[in-house]
């Protein structure tokens, strides 16, 4: 990404260290210094983080659930994050790249109970 301290030096525009954007509720968006380090920021409409990258080359991506909690993360060393929750807001379920997982997937029958010629049996997910 090209810093905006060279756009501004590009376009003739006088500037001074740090250079602080921040969007209408205040959320910082970006940031430079005069050593070279910069950061940008960005959010979705609730303002939780979505992205964001730094000038040494780190950068995350998230999502999030309509209550707030955080259901996908990625980063820049090709590693990401699944998360589900309970109506309660609890983690349920966990899942990363590497292919560990815990806890029991939404929409997944395992620990459901079901009755057959009156007998009772907990399905377990293969």
């Amino acid at each position: 990404m090209k810093k905006l301290s060279e756009t501004y030096k590009e376009l003739g525009i006088a500037f001074t260290f740090p250079i602080e954007i921040k969007d209408e509720d205040g959320k910082p968006t970006y940031y430079e210094n005069s050593h070279r380090q910069w950061y940008r920021r960005e959010y979705d409409k609730n303002g939780y983080e979505t992205y964001h990258e730094y000038s040494n080359g780190i950068w995350s991506r998230y999502e999030y659930d309509e209550d707030g909690n955080q259901t996908y993360h990625e980063c820049n060393d090709n590693l990401w994050y699944r998360y589900e929750y309970d109506k309660d807001g609890n983690q349920t379920y966990f899942e990363a790249s590497d292919g560990y997982k815990i806890g029991t997937k939404r929409g997944s029958c395992t620990g459901k109970i079901i009755e057959i010629d009156g007998k009772k049996y907990k399905l377990t997910e293969l």
